[in-house]
Order: structure tokens, then C-alpha cells, then sequence
């Protein structure tokens, strides 16, 4: 399965500032020298030597993730305004498409993105939404009415087809997904998709709790020896202990989290508005550093950005 990630922020979407786009730019002609402006091979290597944090962003969209599988079938974990770009590399394909929407809860950053969701306007298109939550389909068209949006769902000529879990795993082709409740304020669902032996666990907005790390069948059936475990890392450990009850974790828990289960891989996400992007690259270097000096060593740590895709 591929997994590309086209928003990764948590809580509001992060537009890059002037001031903090002045602030890259100027601290780059600070590094660079007359050498590495000689040429094209010059210049390109002096690019390719500043950090990410210079020279590339994690983005500011709100969480959504796409999964496309082996028989070309398009999962969408979370409708927050990352969406949009993805909803316009639809179109631009040209091709009809159908798409299955699986939403972890509703609040804003997750679903803001869905009426600028451009190939739900498109009658060639199939969408089908999933959530485990009694009356969901309202609660989307409830946000698309006025005064709060003047375009309503009845407006997205889409095939839609609204599909509430009810506990069973759901199956399209070859995957098959299965969802279960994490901590956060309100509720959040998980999702865990599988495919030719593969697996890969989304878990935004999630605060882990004593009771995910023990050793129950259940949560062994779930966690154990996933590929990959994309999981709210909003936090430092000390901010966590500080916003106990708000619903989202850090990098060393989330890293814990992942040694315990025999995780391969672990992806940082639903990363702090308030955050830089440098500050974002120094929490994805404890987590290298913290995950080295565990005893469980080998996951692999790696941080969400829009644009990013991953095979597993």
C-alpha cells in the first residue's frame, strides 16, 4: 500500500507567516559562501546541505491522510483541509474515482476540508463515507448549510453513500480495515488497515493511556507488529503533563508505545499550529535520539509533511 500524507497539522490550519518565510530566507544567505555559487552543481549541493526545517515545511493543512492500495483503491483517513489539494490532483486526472472516506471524529480540523472537496461535485464520482458514529451523515450536512457554508451536501452530485461501522471489519477487494475507540475529549476511532499481510494503524488526536500498552488479545490483535503506526505526536512529554486530559501525545510516549507493540515504523503527525518548522524537526531528532537508547531499538522514525509518501 502507498500512504501520502496531504495534511498533518493538528487543531487549525498553520499558513507559513511572511515573518517566518523572511526568517528561512535570511538565515540561508547567512550559510551561504562564494564558492556555492559558481554553478549549477554548486548551488545544488548547498541546497541539498541545508536542514529540512530551511528548506522544505511540514505544511499547514489539517489531517488527511490517502491510501491507495494495490488494486488502486483510495481510502481517505480524515476530511481536514489537506483535502483539497488531494480533491484537485482528482480532477486533474480526469478519470472518474471512487473514493472511501473514513472519518476518526468531527471536530473541525477533521471535516473542514470536505466542501472544497471538488470531486464530490462530480457525477462521474463514487464517495462512500464511514464512521462509527450514530448519525454522522447529519453531522456532515449540518456543517454545509447556511450560515455556516452557502453550498449544502445536496449539492455534491457524487454518488454518496454513508455507511455507519457497526463493529465489524469493513472489506473493499483485497483490504480490509477494522477501527476501535482511543482517548481523546469527545471520542476518537483509529483505524487499522490491512493488506496482503500488511499493516498500517492511523491514530490521530489519541492520548494514550495505561490500558494501550497491555498485553490484552485485543490490543495484541490490533497493535502488534504493525508495519506502520501513524499516531498523534502533538506534545513534548513536558507539555503533555501539562494539557493531561487534552487528548493528544508525545513523541517519547508515542515511541514507547511503538517499542512495546514490535512497531516497524513509526510516523509523527497532528503536529503543535504553534510549532515551526524547526522546532518540529528538533522533536523528530529526540525522537531518532530517544528511540536509539531504547532497548527495543530498530523503529524507524519518520515525520509527517505534506507531500510525503511512504510504501509499505
Amino acid at each position: 500500500m502507498r500512504i501520502r500524507f496531504w495534511g498533518v497539522r493538528g487543531s487549525i490550519p498553520t499558513p507559513l507567516m511572511p515573518a517566518r518565510l523572511r526568517s528561512k530566507i535570511s538565515s540561508i544567505l547567512q550559510r551561504v559562501a562564494p564558492k556555492d555559487l559558481e554553478n549549477q552543481e554548486t548551488r545544488e549541493l548547498f541546497l541539498a546541505s541545508l536542514p529540512d526545517y530551511l528548506f522544505s515545511t511540514v505544511g499547514g493543512n489539517t489531517a488527511c491522510v490517502e491510501v491507495c492500495t494495490a488494486e488502486e483503491c483510495r481510502f481517505i483517513f480524515d476530511a481536514g483541509t489537506g483535502i483539497r489539494d488531494l480533491g484537485a490532483q482528482i480532477v486533474a486526472s480526469r478519470a472518474p474515482t471512487a473514493c472511501h472516506i473514513f472519518f476518526s471524529h468531527f471536530h473541525w480540523d477533521h471535516i473542514q476540508g470536505l466542501p472544497f472537496f471538488a470531486p464530490a461535485f462530480d457525477a462521474r464520482n463514487s464517495i462512500d463515507f464511514y464512521s462509527p458514529i450514530p448519525g454522522f451523515k447529519t453531522i456532515l450536512m449540518d456543517q454545509m448549510r447556511p450560515p455556516y457554508f452557502p453550498i449544502t451536501m445536496d449539492l455534491m452530485s457524487a454518488k454518496k453513500r454513508f455507511r455507519l461501522l457497526d463493529g465489524g471489519p469493513v472489506r473493499v477487494g483485497g483490504v480490509e480495515i477494522r477501527y476501535r475507540p482511543m482517548n481523546h475529549p469527545g471520542g476518537c476511532y483509529s483505524y487499522e488497515i490491512r493488506e496482503a499481510g500488511l499493516k498500517a494503524i492511523y491514530s490521530t488526536d489519541t492520548e494514550l493511556r495505561e490500558e494501550d500498552f497491555k498485553k490484552t488479545p485485543e490490543n495484541a490483535e490490533y497493535f502488534q507488529d504493525a508495519d506502520l503506526l501513524i499516531l498523534d505526536t502533538q506534545y513534548t512529554l513536558g507539555e503533555a503533563i501539562e494539557k493531561y486530559n487534552w487528548g493528544h501525545s508525545s513523541f517519547s510516549l508515542a515511541a514507547d508505545f511503538a517499542a512495546s507493540w514490535g512497531i516497524k515504523g513509526l510516523v509523527l503527525f497532528h503536529h503543535e499550529p504553534s510549532y515551526s518548522d524547526r522546532k518540529i524537526e528538533g522533536i523528530l531528532k529526540n525522537a531518532e535520539w530517544y528511540v536509539e537508547h531504547l532497548e527495543s531499538r530498530g523503529i524507524r522514525v519518520v515525520l509527517a509533511q505534506e507531500g510525503l509518501e511512504i510504501e509499505v
